[in-house]
């Protein structure tokens, strides 16, 4: 059976011109390819049908039934998305990022991933919500609030918010944007370097001696001083004050670096998930002092040859390759 669809207001003004002109409501049903209840329940009491009148008294009626709904409520076809991608183990970040790109011009199928997370948090007991927490990577049975989380590093100076990225990052349209972050070792005690290409995620292990400022700086621009100019681009950091000395080195890369929101891991989310390839190389609890640089190498060179299903199954060395190649062209 068709799905109802509402009147349009465009279908209004037509009925108002049919009626007009003597039609019956049977022929003006038929005009519009409708049941000919539907049109006697939309002329109503009306004695002289108004067709901008009727409809504003539809649009009252629809936010009358809609106040106190959620988003998700209000549109099927976004519950239904989100649920089923949701199954196909995909994230709140993801599936907002995805119905941003589907949908770029329709509000309605536009949400952030907090109001997924909300969305499935409130849901009531049940089968849905079991199913729905299931799919998500932590399956955590309720959500820590965000708002309550303390970043206790303190802030640095002159940082350029993710917000003022080129949209060209975001898109991932153009390779040499990376973003970067430190995997911290035994007890922190010790830490690795990582730094990964959004676009091709090709991934540099960095070796560090320590976790300050200079150290992590003078790391990053060590092992980013091979790359050709044209994948120098930009670097995406969370607010680690490791990457307080950030204005030297786009000074010394001519890279800019961006800065994520506080507490929000999700902004680097190429990075975030590289991090969980590389703990199986170095679960938790590594001593990164005690591991080699053949060994850390070793590791990198494997990850960067490893196909990508992300990638259609090429490697992250070969597309690399291939935008190096490209841009010399």
């Amino acid at each position: 059976m068709e799905k109802y669809k509402r009147i349009s207001t465009s279908e209004r003004v037509e009925i108002a011109t049919l009626l007009s002109s003597g039609l019956t409501k049977a022929e003006v049903a038929r005009r519009l390819n409708r049941h000919r209840s539907t049109i006697s329940r939309e002329m109503g009491i009306w004695t002289r049908y108004d067709p901008l009148r009727s409809d504003q008294l539809s649009k009252e009626r629809v936010s009358r039934r809609n106040k106190g709904k959620s988003k998700i409520q209000k549109c099927s076809c976004l519950g239904e998305y989100i649920n089923s991608h949701i199954r196909l183990k995909w994230s709140p970040v993801q599936i907002s990022i995805s119905l941003a790109l589907l949908y770029p011009k329709d509000k309605r199928m536009q949400i952030s991933h907090e109001s997924i997370y909300t969305y499935i948090y409130l849901l009531g007991r049940g089968a849905l919500k079991k199913e729905l927490i299931e799919g998500l990577r932590q399956r955590k049975s309720r959500r820590q609030d965000r708002k309550t989380i303390y970043d206790k590093r303190g802030g640095i100076a002159d940082m350029i918010s993710i917000e003022e990225r080129p949209i060209e990052v975001a898109e991932r349209s153009v390779a040499g944007h990376w973003e970067g972050d430190l995997i911290m070792g035994k007890a922190h005690k010790s830490a690795l370097g990582v730094i990964v290409e959004r676009k091709t995620r090709a991934v540099i292990l960095v070796p560090l001696k320590a976790k300050d400022a200079y150290s992590v700086r003078d790391a990053f621009e060590k092992e980013l001083v091979t790359l050709p100019e044209q994948m120098k681009r930009s670097m995406t950091y969370d607010n680690g004050k490791e990457m307080s000395q950030h204005k030297l080195f786009t000074a010394n890369t001519k890279m800019q670096v961006y800065f994520c929101h506080p507490n929000s891991p999700w902004e680097r989310g190429t990075c975030e998930n590289t991090n969980g390839l590389i703990r199986q190389y170095f679960p938790k609890g590594t001593d990164f002092n005690k591991i080699s640089l053949q060994e850390i190498k070793t590791a990198q060179h494997q990850l960067n040859e490893r196909p990508r299903k992300t990638l259609n199954w090429k490697t992250p060395k070969d597309v690399l390759g291939d935008e190096i190649l490209l841009n010399c062209i």
